[in-house]
């Protein structure tokens, strides 16, 4: 048996991005000032704030990533991730119905991202597919769709490796449509894309407000199935019919009906037969960890080397800042956070996993509202940094010092 690992763990790292700027505070220049007086040394540049290669364009790209460094260089604050955003999640995009828009996402977004992370020697990450219902509703096309994508993964994961970006990795979210949503299915993910890839590092980025989906897609049991077919044979819709929870493929509906309205002799084959229908559908459910920030990061954490931090009372995922409003009623706190990391540590690596993260970025995602002050956001953000602070005092700070560091 092997014997658990023991050391320092990975080294540690407050970032913010820089998506609280956007439409704001727009060129590299200011952005980082505005983080260089938090104390702030890195930073995780998102798409939305201008540097969009599908709007941008090439010479403005090339102009921007000029001005990051020459940004650096005054401020001492450093890109440290390059990271997707609201306009490549609104698409279908790499998992879309046709192949010339998956080839564009990839090729003329992806990649060109993977260029600026790679001129500035920094790691990236991005969310850019979902799958369509048609596609969910159809075993055999989601299997294929899947496949597809991982194949798409395991190619920008090579094309990293080539150009000299060491962490790239995809987002979890927290509905069946967007994958990786369950723990099973992110460790699936990571395990196919680093096996086609030849080995290429590839990534997840754990967000501390992407486990408020998942507990309301679990499977129904058997009971709920014949208590919604009660409700259906009663023609009743609501807390006790099916609209009030999710039961999975639309499948099951024409099952459903026939069990309402079947003799007593007839209804446990009924049931057992949708079960079976359920059976095919195991990607569409989740199960109760799965709903648990502090079990992905037990589980996973140890291959993230970019964590979103986000506050959450665990209904939404609404980018709450840290500050004492919002801490009074949320689920996310630096103690409990590093403990679940080293816990993650602790276990012994797993084979055919990729190599484990050496450094990880915590980074405060912290959204900002269309009519909200500028002093407010930047209040909510210095809030969030002053609080994280407490638990990881400076940057590079092993997972080891900062659980034995007094906040």
């Amino acid at each position: 048996m092997a014997m658990p690992e023991r050391n320092a763990g990975p080294r540690l790292y407050l970032a913010v991005d820089n998506c609280f700027a956007s439409k704001r505070w727009t060129r590299p220049a200011e952005w980082m000032a505005l983080l260089a007086d938090m104390g702030i040394g890195y930073v995780e540049a998102s798409a939305d704030n201008e540097c969009d290669p599908l709007y941008m364009g090439r010479e403005y790209l090339a102009r921007w990533v000029q001005e990051v460094r020459e940004a650096e260089a005054r401020t001492g604050v450093r890109v440290a991730n390059m990271y997707s955003g609201h306009g490549s999640y609104a698409t279908l995009g790499l998992a879309h119905s046709e192949p010339s828009v998956r080839e564009r996402m990839q090729e003329e977004w992806i990649k060109p991202m993977c260029n600026i992370a790679a001129k500035l020697d920094a790691g990236i990450g991005f969310y850019c597919h979902a799958f369509a219902n048609a596609v969910l509703q159809q075993p055999e096309v989601y299997a294929a769709s899947e496949e597809d994508l991982y194949a798409r993964l395991a190619d920008i994961a090579a094309y990293c490796r080539y150009i000299g970006v060491a962490t790239p990795g995809v987002e979890q979210m927290y509905t069946p449509h967007q994958v990786p949503w369950t723990i099973a299915g992110a460790e699936r993910l990571l395990r196919e894309v680093y096996a086609r890839s030849g080995g290429a590092p590839f990534y997840l980025t754990l967000d501390t407000g992407h486990q408020s989906g998942q507990r309301r897609f679990k499977r129904p049991t058997r009971a709920h199935l014949l208590q919604v077919a009660a409700g259906l044979a009663a023609d009743q819709d609501g807390a006790e019919g099916q609209g009030a929870s999710w039961l999975g493929p639309e499948s099951i509906q024409p099952l459903l009906e026939r069990l309402a309205a079947a003799p007593d002799s007839e209804r446990p084959g009924l049931a057992d037969q949708i079960e079976r229908e359920l059976d095919r559908y195991s990607y569409l459910f989740a199960g109760e960890q799965d709903g648990d920030t502090y079990a992905w990061l037990r589980q996973l954490g140890s291959y993230s080397p970019i964590i979103h931090l986000q506050q959450t009372d665990g209904s939404r995922s609404a980018h709450l800042p840290f500050d004492e409003t919002a801490n009074r009623n949320g689920i996310i706190f630096g103690p409990q956070v590093l403990a679940a990391l080293q816990e993650a540590y602790r276990v012994p690596a797993e084979a055919g996993m990729p190599p484990r993260s050496e450094h990880i970025y915590l980074t405060l995602e912290v959204f900002s509202g269309t009519a909200e002050l500028n002093n407010t956001i930047l209040r909510k953000v210095s809030d969030s940094v002053a609080y994280w602070r407490q638990y990881i005092p400076y940057d590079g700070i092993t997972l080891e010092e900062a659980l034995g560091h007094e906040g």
